[in-house]
């Protein structure tokens, strides 16, 4: 077993003792390398693709689902679907993620595609995390795709991080929701070098008073190019929000195109959107406090990446 994935089910074990209520499934390389299912929470092998089916049962409270999945070496490219049926009632979090290691070569990528099927009145909070490491010639891939399915009065709050290590990525969710749901959307990204990082939203507001708040802040450093779409579509009484900001250093590029289309007079719709470098004032002000300019540049960043 890769030492990653010992890491893994020893943090996860942590949980096991004294108050933890969930399950896990540990995936690496394409396989199974661990799962436990509980009382509430089933965990299955999906019958006509790889991937998983997790299905929670209504009013479930307090319990947590990992799925973290590994790429250990060069030449693998992982695809999964992953299929999850929250119960009416339910609150539950679902944490996700992939790290991909590549030493090799040859290319080395997960690509995690997610559903989400949330009953009415059920509130799910979804983390994700990814990571790219290894030295080596071979790309590192990660292209997740969320798509999501929010019933009455559901609530979905993603949380996406990738802060280094990813050469490629592609982030796709869509989204539609019923009467009175709330998709919350906060995703933080870093790239460097020559990474390239592209992010698509795209949400429709169908249920009277339904509402969405999209929040991405990137740094885009070195050479590295990022590219953000966001698309809310209000098609009843509904609110929606989409703000990107982002920070350029040395030669970063980042694009921002968020676009709102709205076909009822009751929808109230709002776009952000702000590219530039970290203000001078800002590093003097923290080197008078005695750090390098270097170290002022990254405490800021992680400051706005929180």
């Amino acid at each position: 077993m890769n030492s990653v994935t010992e890491e893994l089910l020893k943090i996860i074990s942590d949980y096991d003792g004294e108050g933890f209520k969930g399950a896990y499934n540990i995936r690496e390389d394409g396989q199974c390398a661990g799962r436990m299912s509980s009382e509430n929470i089933k965990i299955e092998s999906k019958q006509d693709a790889p991937g998983l089916v997790i299905t929670i049962k209504p009013h479930t409270v307090g319990e947590r689902v990992f799925i973290p999945a590994c790429v250990t070496h060069s030449g693998v490219d992982d695809l999964v679907y992953n299929d999850f049926y929250v119960g009416e009632g339910a609150d539950v979090t679902i944490v996700a993620g992939c790290g991909v290691h590549n030493t090799g070569e040859e290319e080395a990528r997960h690509n995690g595609i997610h559903r989400f099927f949330i009953e009415e009145g059920a509130s799910v909070v979804y983390e994700e995390k990814h990571i790219g490491t290894g030295e080596s010639s071979g790309p590192r891939k990660i292209d997740p795709v969320t798509d999501v399915t929010l019933a009455d009065n559901a609530k979905l709050t993603m949380d996406t991080v990738q802060l280094g290590g990813v050469d490629f990525t592609s982030r796709v969710t869509r989204g539609v929701l019923g009467k009175n749901a709330r998709l919350i959307i906060r995703e933080r990204l870093m790239t460097d070098g020559t990474e390239q990082a592209k992010t698509d939203f795209e949400v429709v507001l169908k249920g009277e008073d339904s509402g969405v708040d999209l929040m991405s802040r990137s740094v885009a450093k070195g050479n590295s190019y990022q590219e953000y779409r966001s698309v809310i579509k209000g098609e009843n009484r509904c609110t929606g929000h989409s703000e990107c900001d982002a920070i350029l250093v040395g030669n970063g590029k980042v694009s921002a195109a968020p676009e709102l289309v709205a076909s009822h007079c009751d929808a109230a719709l709002i776009h952000e959107a702000a590219i530039g470098k970290i203000a001078g004032e800002q590093i003097l002000k923290l080197r008078t406090l005695g750090l390098t300019e270097e170290e002022a540049e990254q405490k800021i960043i992680s400051g706005f990446l929180k």
